[in-house]
């Protein structure tokens, strides 16, 4: 067993994070095989996977990180079964919704910073840039946020974690590393999901140079295989990432597999 701080994979963006004593979910899909997800527009994606674990299976949670709020990224089991104690981290558009629904949402904007604290610990989270399209397309689809979070201990960053969220890969990305270097992991949203005959997330191409522009040490690829939307498959990114020579450890996580976001380990 994976310990020390870690990534439990649930499926498609859904992972419990463990960072000190901290532990956080991110975009809460527990949708399953052969269930549809609402994308907004009358567009609908059928799940291809099962989660690995269920919502009443989840340990005790200190915060939920959504990068936006779109069906399998947030779905309707999320909904009626997550507890609703802990406080959901999301864009201002997100979190207006979340409130209507009961949830404790905490609105952050580009560059805001939430910071949860427990027994001498910090956990620090900032919105960080998303593009999920360019144009009239970004224009109709949600809001999305990508998040740095930290690990302080004493005052000082003992882990930095990048969670890109449903983003294309840009200067914006270059903006992220200037303000926050030394990124110890990137967990990469990746799939070339197509929606409207457009890219909305990043295929393989895009999916390296995200890593090229940022240089975490360790990348943690995730979705990427679980929805019919999805045309960039993972070994496509493991493949160019070779070509490219790539410096960062590359963790691919199985759904129900825990890998460690240490750099020095695996």
């Amino acid at each position: 067993m994976t310990t020390g701080d870690r990534l439990h994979f649930i499926g498609n963006a859904t992972t419990v994070v463990t960072l000190g004593s901290f532990t956080l979910l991110t975009d809460p899909n527990f949708l399953h095989r052969g269930q549809r997800a609402y994308l907004g527009w009358g567009l609908w994606t059928r799940r291809l996977t099962d989660p690995a674990l269920e919502p009443e299976q989840l340990p005790p949670l200190d915060a939920v990180l959504l990068s936006h709020l779109h069906g399998d990224h947030f779905d309707r089991v999320a909904k009626a079964r997550l507890d609703r104690s802990p406080p959901v981290l999301s864009t201002p558009e997100a979190v207006r919704r979340l409130d209507s629904w009961g949830f404790d949402g905490q609105a952050l904007r580009t560059w805001q910073e939430h910071t949860l604290t427990k027994d001498g610990e910090e956990l620090r989270v900032t919105a960080v840039p998303g593009i999920h399209a360019r144009g009239l397309l970004g224009k109709m689809l949600p809001p999305v946020m990508g998040s740095i979070v930290e690990h302080v201990v004493g005052g000082e960053v003992r882990r930095r974690i990048y969670f890109s969220g449903d983003t294309l890969t840009g200067s914006h990305v270059d903006e992220v590393r200037e303000r926050f270097p030394g990124i110890d992991a990137a967990v990469v949203h990746l799939g070339g999901t197509r929606v409207l005959f457009r890219t909305v997330t990043m295929d393989a191409p895009m999916g390296v140079d995200f890593v090229e522009r940022c240089r975490p040490a360790v990348v943690v690829p995730v979705h990427h295989d679980d929805y019919t939307v999805f045309r960039s498959p993972v070994s496509d990114f493991e493949a160019r990432a070779r070509e490219r020579g790539l410096q960062a450890k590359l963790r691919r996580p199985a759904h129900g597999d825990v890998v460690s976001l240490v750099p020095t380990t695996g």
